[in-house]
Formats: structure tokens, sequence, C-alpha cells
């Protein structure tokens, strides 16, 4: 996912993204330890995508602080 893409989406939407990733997160991880998944990159993109996903939250929250005081 790009950073582009993750702007677009409004406050609520991420908050909910995170979640579904970090429920494929673990299921990737459940995967790959059960037997060998078959792309093991996959469980890095998702960490990171959900590191993105935070990281815009995070961004958000501030300015609204920030522009209630």
């Amino acid at each position: 996912m790009k950073n582009s893409e993750i702007q677009e989406l409004s406050t609520e939407e991420l908050a909910a993204r995170i979640g579904e990733e970090k429920k494929n997160l673990n299921k990737l991880k459940f995967a790959h330890a059960v037997s060998a998944i078959e792309n093991p990159t996959r469980i890095t993109k998702v960490r990171k995508d959900i590191a993105r996903l935070n990281t815009e939250l995070t961004k958000r929250k501030a300015a609204a602080t920030s522009e209630a005081k």
C-alpha cells in the first residue's frame, strides 16, 4: 500500500484497515510457523504497511490535538 493511498483514507477507515492488517499478519505468521509459506517476504510487507497506517493515524491525531489548542 502506497502512502498516497493511505492519505486518501478517512480516520475511521485507517483504524479499520489497521485491524484487518493485524489479523492478516497473525494468519501469515501462523501459516509460516506450521509450514513454510511460499513468499515469506509478505510478512515483512504487511508489517511495514501496518507501520505506515499507524504513522498516518498518529499524524492525524497530533494535527487534531494541535488544532484544538
